[in-house]
């Protein structure tokens, strides 16, 4: 077996990202991730890609300061499939609270979906502490190329940042 180690960077996901982020979502979902890049250049929100030295997004998420004053809501958190449970969302999720807390901010919020106990244990790790659950739906893809709604069940977590 041989251990290899990746050196990690986070920077702002930018629009040419775009076409190599497949792994994170249909079509449909870039087009969304496409339109938060217009707000990030507002500053309402922070997208966020982490990459290797190729400088090709592995994980992405993005942090929204407009959801709840005084926090910062990580959201659309993702680690390419191939290369999880290899530190790269603990490395995105402290990259995130980095950006929070640089903006004066203490403390982060997210929603991790009841059915992504995976997930939860990781946030649950870093420090994150349920506080309450919602249930929450958006539009996704379909392998036809329609869309359909997705409904899930959500558990909020926050953190105080130190």
């Amino acid at each position: 077996m041989i251990d290899a180690v990746l050196k990690l960077s986070a920077r702002d996901l930018v629009h040419a990202d775009l076409p190599s982020c497949g792994w994170s979502g249909s079509e449909h979902h870039l087009a969304g991730v496409a339109a938060q890049l217009d707000r990030a250049r507002t500053g309402e929100v922070d997208y966020l890609a982490v990459c290797p030295a190729t400088d090709i997004p592995v994980a992405k998420g993005g942090i929204d300061y407009q959801v709840k004053e005084g926090v910062g809501t990580l959201w659309q958190l993702a680690v390419h499939p191939a290369l999880r449970s290899c530190g790269i969302g603990t490395f995105l999720v402290e990259a995130a609270e980095l950006r929070i807390r640089n903006r004066g901010l203490r403390q982060a919020e997210l929603a991790v979906e009841e059915s992504n106990p995976r997930a939860r244990a990781l946030y649950e790790r870093l420090g994150y502490a349920a506080y309450g659950r919602r249930p929450d739906s958006w539009d996704e893809q379909a392998p036809d190329g329609s869309l359909r709604r997705y409904e899930t069940m959500c558990t909020l977590m926050r953190k105080v940042l130190s």
